[in-house]
């Protein structure tokens, strides 16, 4: 049978019940308090790169690489085939126009450019030759015609003869036709000379002309060579550096092989290349920025190479700038193609926190705590980012990475 508790026995019952509440309660907060203690992580100032947001214009740029050259290379070919004599400026040397720079044995060409004037004279002499009899030749034509005319006239008072002695008995019909057929062969033979005649006249003037169009190539091949023979002199066209010569003294070189090169060192241009994932997105007149050392220059793609080869494309920029004093021959820089540009938009200076991705998180550096916020993303180049949202113009953004610390919402930052 059951007995009633006693009041006491109850009401320490439920003082325990209190006291476990309570405890379990204390034991809650201290847990929610040293888990907060826990994500509420800190970082020394000296560790982090911050930038203010400003407002300023934004360049999106693809990443490329370039190489400095002269803007004007002279290279000299060998006009002839020759052998090398002396050289007589060596590379590095600062040469004027016309100023000597190696000197080629010619002898050959020059026995060959007498050959030529050998076979010249032949020709002219030829066609005085041919000028010559084809004069003789109309005028024992002319000769001829005169002689057949005169032949005419005798056998038409022939024909004249034997009609008047036939009127008076003195001559018969047959005499008369005899006549007037060798008037008629004779007028015949006159035309035939006549005719030869004409066709001399017209084949002298085309045999004559084939003869002197002969001497005219002669001509123009021996002006070639004596063009050649004076271009064998190596010189330099105009001012610049020997940047190289073909030092082989005595060896032969055939005709158009590189004998030096002369650069212009004071103006430069440069050779950029990347990849050809960017092949689309690459063309002429886009706006190009070149970094030298310390130094950034403009320049703008005036030709896109159309081969592509082993998976890089290739172009040529030519800088607003093209005396800077930090350009110099076969450097190596880093070439930025600008394909699009915001303009009067929030932008903060580039670093590691920006991951290339549209939307992301960042943090805000405010009263000594810097706050997750997610941004979105906009242009980038290697100087500055877009942000189009999430921030605001005066404030810190942190541009560290902050990788390690993505899971937490705040982090204090200490002096």
């Amino acid at each position: 049978m059951d007995r009633e508790v006693a009041p006491e026995f109850a009401k320490s019952e439920r003082n325990k019940k209190w006291i476990l509440g309570l405890l379990i309660a204390v034991i809650i907060a201290a847990g929610v308090y040293f888990f907060k203690k826990f994500l509420s992580s800190s970082i020394e100032i000296s560790r982090i790169r911050t930038s203010v947001v400003q407002t300023g214009d934004v360049e999106n740029t693809l990443s490329a690489t370039g190489e400095v050259i002269p803007a004007y290379e002279q290279i000299i070919t060998s006009p002839i085939r020759a052998s090398i004599k002396s050289i007589l400026i060596l590379p590095g040397t600062k040469v004027e126009p016309g100023q000597a720079i190696v000197e080629l044995d010619k002898s050959l060409t020059q026995i060959e450019f007498e050959r030529y004037q050998d076979q010249l004279e032949l020709k002219k002499n030829g066609i005085d030759q041919l000028r010559m009899k084809l004069n003789k030749n109309l005028y024992d034509a002319e000769i001829s015609d005169k002689i057949k005319l005169l032949n005419i006239n005798k056998l038409k008072a022939d024909l004249e003869d034997a009609k008047r002695l036939e009127k008076v008995g003195g001559g018969t019909k047959e005499d008369i036709t005899r006549a007037e057929n060798a008037l008629k062969i004779a007028e015949l033979e006159k035309q035939q000379l006549e005719n030869d005649l004409s066709y001399n006249r017209l084949s002298m003037g085309a045999s004559l002309r084939e003869t002197e169009l002969g001497a005219q190539i002669e001509g123009k091949n021996l002006k070639e060579l004596q063009h050649k023979l004076k271009m064998a002199d190596i010189v330099a066209d105009r001012k610049g550096v020997l940047t190289w010569v073909n030092e082989n003294i005595g060896s032969s070189v055939n005709e158009g092989e590189m004998l030096a090169r002369v650069a212009d060192l004071g103006t430069f241009r440069v050779e950029g290349s990347c990849s050809d994932v960017y092949a689309d997105q690459v063309k002429a007149g886009l706006p190009v920025i070149v970094k030298v050392n310390e130094s950034v220059l403009r320049g703008i793609i005036t030709q896109v190479k159309p081969a592509v080869k082993d998976g890089v494309i290739g172009f040529v920029i030519q800088l607003e700038n093209a005396k800077n004093e930090s350009l110099r021959p076969n450097m190596k820089v880093e070439v930025f193609v600008v394909t699009n540009r915001s303009t009067k938009t929030m932008r903060v200076a580039n670093g590691p926190a920006f991951t290339g991705k549209r939307k992301q998180f960042i943090y805000v550096l405010q009263d000594g705590i810097a706050q997750r916020r997610e941004v979105e993303v906009g242009l980038s180049n290697f100087d500055y980012v877009e942000i189009k949202s999430g921030v605001h113009v005066g404030e810190k953004v942190i541009v560290t990475d902050m990788n390690q610390y993505e899971h937490l919402e705040e982090i204090s930052i200490k002096n």
